[in-house]
C-alpha cells in the first residue's frame, strides 16, 4: 500500500469535488478541473475530504493508488492557489512578447517565433527576458513550459537560451587557443 496514497486529501473551505463513476470535477475559486480516473482504485469523497484507496490487491492497483491521489490532491492545489513556471531567456537579442494568448519570442533565428498558449495557460514577460506562465492545471502548466523551453535550450558554453528560473546550467570551458 502507497504511503502517499494513505494519506486522505483535505479540501479547504470553497472547494467542493464531485465524483461521477470514473471522473472526478474539482471546483473552486481560480476554476474546475476534471480528470477521468484509473479502473485500480476507489475515491470517496466526502464534504471535508478526498480518501483514495486501491480497488484491488494487485501490483498495478498499488501502484495506481499513489498516483491518484496525487493527481486530485494536484487538482485541489491548482483550483485554490494555481501554479506558476518562470522562464528566463538569456542571449543578446533575444527577447518575448505577449500579445493576446501569444507568445511571440526572438529567439536568433531568421523568423520570430508565435506560439498560441493553450486555454488556462495565461503568460506575462517581465523585462523583456523573464517569462511568467500561471494556471490551474499543473501538468498542462509544466507541458507548456516544457515546449516554450524546447524553443531555444540554454547551452553549456555561452549559456544562450530559455532555462527555467531555478535551473542550474553547468557552464564548460571552449576550445583553448593553440600555441
Amino acid at each position: 500500500m502507497s504511503r502517499i496514497g494513505k494519506l486522505p486529501i483535505e479540501l479547504p473551505s470553497g472547494v467542493k469535488a464531485n465524483l461521477r463513476g470514473l471522473e472526478i470535477e474539482v471546483s473552486g475559486t481560480k476554476g474546475t478541473l476534471k480528470r477521468e480516473l484509473p479502473s485500480g482504485v476507489k475515491v470517496e469523497v466526502t464534504d471535508v475530504n478526498i480518501a483514495v484507496s486501491p480497488a484491488g490487491a494487485g501490483r498495478k492497483a498499488g501502484a495506481l493508488h499513489g498516483l491518484t491521489r496525487t493527481l486530485i490532491s494536484n487538482m485541489v492545489v491548482g483550483v485554490t492557489n494555481g501554479y506558476t513556471k518562470v522562464l528566463e531567456i538569456s542571449g543578446v537579442g533575444y527577447r518575448a512578447d505577449v500579445k493576446g494568448d501569444t507568445l511571440n519570442l526572438s529567439l536568433g533565428y531568421s523568423h520570430p517565433i508565435e506560439f498560441k498558449l493553450p486555454k488556462g495557460i495565461e503568460a506575462s514577460v517581465d523585462k523583456r527576458n523573464r517569462i511568467t506562465l500561471t494556471g490551474i492545471d499543473k501538468e498542462l502548466l509544466g507541458l507548456t513550459a516544457a515546449k516554450i523551453r524546447d524553443f531555444r535550450r540554454c547551452e553549456p558554453y555561452k549559456g544562450k537560451g530559455i532555462r527555467y528560473a531555478d535551473e542550474v546550467v553547468r557552464r564548460k570551458v571552449g576550445k583553448a587557443g593553440v600555441k
